[in-house]
């Protein structure tokens, strides 16, 4: 306790200095917050470390495009670092090494690469690179493959006789048993040996993105679950799922109700009602992830921006928000983490549930 005193102490006066340096780093004009937030949420072609001084360190990433004269491949350092200021190619980085190929700052396919046409209009390129959101997913895979590895090979060097095992091992055994012990069996009852290795992929998976997207800096800090995209698939994953697993009874449920006539015929009310929730329940899994992980990441980036707007001030004043700032980003930080938990867990839970209504068979139904 006494040199955990000492290390708060330390910490604390570290705060203390934090005003003065964003004070010197907001000389030069406000805090740009929105571009900030766009630039962690959004995907990118290059992953942006931090900055020392006035040097930014970026981590560039491959570029592979097929235009209208080919593929080109290249890294994302062949486009400029600021966008054309005047001329019909204003507000476009241009690629070095190719004329017509740029990186929209502006327009519908803003942050994306276009082949510009000789009338000036611009189209998107078959675009294979590499992006920041790849390349994390990418990691995010290859850390839940050992996720899981390393259990698996301790579980076939010992019997289910022995002593449970300790640090990583048996902290993925608890997970995996408590998902499956209080999520999977109790929905799915005899069927839960069937669906359990895909929720239980789509829970560590999700978790795992939740929790490198926290990490600040590589190679985590990639805001997976935030992009639509991979929230997209996911929910796609379950649709499919679902669908390709349901019973007769489940089909009969929905094109053919027990329902009056009078909703079925000549108006089909009720089956129209049902198809549109088969769409309906993924759409909400998509959703509910997509903007509860953008939202977590967005309050935690806000928080911590109050520091440097509140810079621009004067050092005094910035003094005592910057205490208060650090304490709610600490707060919103551990929150997070809670949250990646649950939002992982809601997403296998509700994808149990999906798949169980459509494993229903007569005699349980009635």
């Amino acid at each position: 306790m006494k040199y955990l005193k000492h290390l708060l102490c330390m910490v604390l006066m570290l705060f203390l200095l934090v005003p003065g340096a964003a004070a010197s780093e907001s000389k030069g004009g406000g805090v740009d917050l929105q571009g900030i937030l766009w630039g962690h949420i959004k995907d990118s072609y290059e992953w942006h470390v931090t900055n020392i001084g006035d040097k930014p360190v970026i981590i560039n990433l491959p570029v592979i495009v097929k235009t209208s004269d080919g593929w080109y491949t290249g890294w994302a350092e062949d486009f400029a670092e600021e966008p054309i200021e005047k001329g019909p190619h204003a507000g476009y980085r241009p690629c070095k090494n190719n004329p017509n190929l740029f990186i929209a700052t502006k327009g519908n396919y803003e942050r994306r690469i276009v082949e510009l046409q000789p009338d000036g209009t611009e189209i998107r390129p078959l675009d294979l690179s590499i992006t920041k959101s790849v390349c994390v997913l990418f990691i995010d895979a290859i850390l839940l493959v050992l996720c899981i590895l390393i259990p698996a090979s301790w579980c076939r060097k010992h019997k289910v006789t022995d002593k449970a095992p300790k640090g990583f091992t048996g902290l993925m055994h608890m997970f995996v048993m408590y998902v499956y012990d209080e999520v999977i069996k109790p929905t799915l009852g005899k069927e839960s040996d069937k669906y359990a290795p895909y929720l239980l992929t789509c829970f560590f998976f999700i978790f795992v993105a939740n929790i490198m997207g926290i990490v600040p800096f590589p190679p985590g800090g990639g805001n997976l679950t935030g992009n639509i995209t991979i929230t997209f698939f996911l929910a796609i994953c379950t649709f499919l799922v679902t669908n390709f697993s349901g019973t007769k009874h489940y089909w009969k449920d929905i094109f053919w109700p027990d329902v009056p006539a009078w909703l079925k015929v000549p108006v089909p009310l009720m089956p129209v009602i049902e198809i549109f929730g088969i769409f309906t329940k993924p759409f909400a899994l998509m959703v509910r992830l997509f903007a509860n992980m953008m939202a977590g990441h967005a309050i935690a980036l806000a928080l911590t921006c109050i520091i440097f707007i509140m810079a621009t001030m004067g050092v005094i004043l910035s003094s005592s928000m910057t205490v208060v700032s650090v304490g709610m980003s600490i707060f919103m930080m551990l929150l997070e983490i809670l949250v990646s938990f649950i939002q992982a867990l809601v997403f296998t839970m509700l994808s149990a549930v999906f798949i169980s209504l459509a494993r229903v068979h007569e005699a349980e139904a009635e």
